[in-house]
């Protein structure tokens, strides 16, 4: 949000630094996340002064050029040479001194310095109109009629004094602070000093009038109040620039005199306006009511939508919408040039009501804002009074009618019960009671009762208004008395200290997830963090059916609607991001959640570590040629984080994913917890990744509930291990892992290690057959290996894979 400061000095007079007004209110808690300096012409005439030509005569070696004296305010004039044609004495001009930066109309900045022209002397210039950005005339030099005096800035004469706008990040909460009036009377009891609402002592409506705009509110709940004025003879046209420049040092683009008063009222008072064009409300009526459903409505922006029966809408007497209340007009009903009647209006709608449809219908406007967080109901007839006045100041409108205001049930104050003790408890100081009752003053808060209760500790009643939406309990007076009381005055205890200690959960999951990352990091992966909702497109032809989707209900973009069942798209497109920008090598791993609904309708959440492997391994040099990423290298840094986490020697088995074309899982505790594999080729497509990735999922939850902290130590074996080879024919459907898993049956006593060192596929091993050469250490922890009992294991593991697994031992 963006607060002008000198649009807010008109609210609350102050001479103190826009910095330190800015520390102020981060202070309260409304975060002023930078201040800029802004211009109304570049360099704000810094430099130029008011002078009086003295005298002027041709210049002696150039025909259009004149000699002048310039009295600038100092002690001796000036002489300046002057090319305009019209230069006389006696004119009152800008003149712009010697090291002043000049930036004029469509060119380039230049600086003013002292110099020759053809021989004579020129201490600054004297400016035409263009030449300081002021207009595009270059026709001759400015000529003024002032009686300031001369050395007065340029800036002083024109009204160009430079302005401060605050960016504050605007919390939820703080609606009561969403315009300036809203932050003036934050500083109001920051500073201690009044301030002020606009003046609308001067409108006046007629008591009564041939022809008015009547209102019925269908549905009082969903709009408390409602308020309206009837103006005529409204000429629409460009607003004036002091109007402009308001709206533009807040980012505004200026529309038309209509439209800007309502957009400067809404960012002066938090009240949103609507302007109607009167002559387009059939029957002289406005409904506030529901919409039909399936009802079709065009919106300003020229978009045809069909609307909810939630929808609340601005209708005319026959029914017809003209607006979708607090959120958006529509085409038909909005000023135009044409225009000559308008309908102002100026309501309190429930805030849930607009937050629907401006979600529904991904609407977000500067009115939705206010409304959805919650405004003043007692600003609506204020509002509704200034946008009239000014109105007739900036477009000639007369007031045709009295104010309609529909008002049934007035929103009350909340009434919050303070114990005094309890504002020492929870702020940890003591303020007095004076202090808080000036606070509370100064915030508009009333005192109504003054309690003791029976331990004679002084309670008080408190009125909160309205426009305080957040301030509805105890606590949140407490902190209200803070803010203003200022964090930084509660002094820090010598010794700080909790009366509770939370209990830590052992093993503590962030830890071992900080390990594993760091693994991975070691290995030169790097952690990315993807949004947990993404697009439903990427799960229509999958195995992940509709009905397990976790669909938003009201989401702020089509493409992002649903909680993801897998983090492979989000991981995919943070690959496709780097290598369309031509980062083809990416090692990349995440920790995340996946959702998924359940045919109960309950929803499960699952915890996943996921890696990433595409485009090579390393870098082309002259010592070695770049090799692609390969299901290997993938699989080494999953079989890594297993070891990490106390599961060295998974076994593994085909993978069944519906995003893998092939690959494994690898299985824990007879339980899987990996997947990885290839991405297949329709992923890939769907997510328009132009090159192959390796993809590993691992379930980090059923990894955490297995995982066991307990380490245990083992003394170093003091005898050497000894290995033996074998070659295996087996048929070309048997693993690796199927004749390890043999292995580690045949012998769980003295075999410590199997590794494969060679596969070989042939036409003289057989049709259907493949060699793998083994490898095994054997080791005994109480004595060195005899040769007889190699030869007992040796021939044990021969016969188990002779008799599973078919092998022929290749001697």
């Amino acid at each position: 949000m963006k607060i002008s400061y000198d649009w807010l000095r008109t609210l609350i007079p102050t001479d103190k630094p826009a910095a330190e007004i800015g520390a102020l209110l981060t202070g309260s808690g409304l975060e002023v996340e930078g201040i800029e300096e802004l211009e109304s012409v570049p360099g704000g005439l810094r430099g130029l002064v008011l002078g009086t030509v003295l005298t002027r005569e041709k210049h002696p070696d150039a025909d259009k050029l004149s000699l002048t004296t310039v009295d600038v305010g100092d002690a001796t004039p000036r002489q300046i040479v002057c090319g305009a044609p019209n230069v006389a004495a006696g004119q009152r001009v800008v003149v712009a001194l010697e090291g002043a930066m000049l930036y004029p109309t469509g060119g380039e900045p230049f600086k003013i310095k002292k110099s020759k022209i053809r021989g004579a002397a020129s201490e600054g210039m004297i400016c035409a109109e263009d030449e300081i950005g002021l207009g595009q005339s270059h026709a001759g030099i400015m000529v003024l009629e002032t009686e300031l005096p001369n050395g007065t800035p340029a800036a002083d004469y024109f009204g160009l004094g430079s302005d401060s706008v605050f960016e504050i990040g605007l919390t939820p909460n703080r609606a009561d602070a969403a315009s300036h009036y809203g932050v003036a009377r934050e500083l109001r009891a920051l500073l201690r000093q009044p301030c002020q609402l606009p003046d609308v002592s001067g409108f006046k409506a007629p008591a009564k009038a041939a022809t008015n705009i009547s209102v019925t509110l269908d549905d009082a709940a969903a709009a408390p109040r409602y308020a309206g004025l009837l103006l005529e003879n409204v000429q629409v046209a460009p607003s004036p620039e002091w109007l402009q420049r308001r709206l533009r040092s807040i980012g505004l683009a200026p529309i038309n005199n209509v439209v800007d008063v309502t957009n400067f009222v809404l960012h002066e008072l938090g009240q949103p306006l609507h302007a109607f064009d009167a002559d387009q409300l059939a029957g002289n009526h406005i409904r506030v009511k529901r919409a039909e459903s399936g009802e079709k409505f065009t919106t300003l922006d020229g978009v045809e939508r069909t609307l909810k029966s939630e929808d609340l809408v601005i209708a005319d007497a026959n029914g017809q919408p003209l607006a979708l209340a607090g959120v958006f007009g529509g085409q038909t009903s909005g000023v135009s040039e044409s225009t000559t009647r308008v309908f102002l209006e100026s309501a309190y709608f429930a805030p849930a009501v607009v937050r629907k449809t401006a979600q529904t219908h991904q609407l977000k406007t500067d009115a939705s804002f206010r409304f959805e967080r919650g405004t003043d109901p007692n600003m609506v007839p204020l509002a509704l009074k200034r946008a009239a006045l000014l109105l007739q100041e900036v477009a000639g409108a007369t007031v045709a009618a009295p104010v309609v205001d529909e008002y049934p049930v007035p929103v009350g104050s909340t009434l919050v019960r303070l114990r005094l003790p309890r504002v020492e408890k929870l702020v940890g100081q003591f303020i007095a009671p004076a202090r808080i009752r000036q606070i509370l003053t100064d915030l508009d808060i009333l005192i109504t009762e003054e309690l003791t209760d029976e331990a004679g500790h002084e309670e008080w009643i408190l009125s909160v208004p309205p426009h305080k939406v957040d301030v509805t309990r105890e606590a949140d007076m407490i902190e209200e008395i803070l803010r203003i009381y200022g964090y930084n005055h509660v002094a820090l205890r010598p010794h700080n200290s909790a009366s509770f200690l939370a209990r830590f959960p052992n093993p503590d999951p962030e830890i071992i997830r900080q390990n594993v990352a760091r693994l991975l990091s070691g290995q030169g992966f790097s952690e990315i963090i993807t949004n947990s909702i993404t697009n439903s497109r990427y799960f229509k032809t999958e195995a992940a059916p509709n009905a397990e989707l976790v669909h938003l209900l009201n989401f702020n973009s089509a493409e992002l609607n649903v909680l993801r069942p897998s983090l492979l798209p989000s991981g995919l497109e943070v690959v496709r991001h780097n290598v369309n920008r031509r980062q083809r090598d990416l090692k990349l791993y995440e920790f995340g959640k996946t959702y998924r609904q359940l045919p109960d309708g309950s929803h499960q959440e699952q915890n996943q570590l996921v890696i990433y492997l595409t485009g090579n391994t390393a870098a082309e040099t002259w010592q070695q040629k770049s090799a692609k990423s390969s299901f290997h290298q993938l699989a080494g840094a999953v079989q890594q984080v297993l070891a990490a986490l106390g599961f060295p020697e998974p076994v593994s088995k085909f993978v069944e994913h519906p995003y893998l074309a092939g690959g494994l899982t690898l299985l824990a505790q007879n339980q899987p917890v990996a997947q990885l594999g290839a991405v297949s080729p329709a992923t890939l497509k769907r997510l328009d990744v132009s090159q192959p990735v390796w993809y590993a999922e691992l379930d980090w939850d059923g990894l955490m509930r297995k995982y066991k902290s307990r380490l245990v130590a083992q003394e170093l074996p003091k005898f050497p291990e000894v290995r033996r080879d074998l070659s295996l024919v087996v048929d070309r459907t048997i693993s690796f892992d199927q004749l390890r898993q043999i292995a580690r049956r045949a012998e769980k006593k003295l075999l410590r290690h199997v590794n494969v060192f060679d596969v070989y596929e042939g036409d003289n091993l057989g049709k259907g057959k493949k060699s793998y050469s083994v490898s095994f250490l054997l080791q005994d922890a109480t004595q060195t290996l005899t040769d007889q009992a190699i030869d007992q294991v040796m021939n044990r593991l021969i016969q188990q894979f002779e008799q599973q697994a078919g092998a022929v031992i290749r001697r």
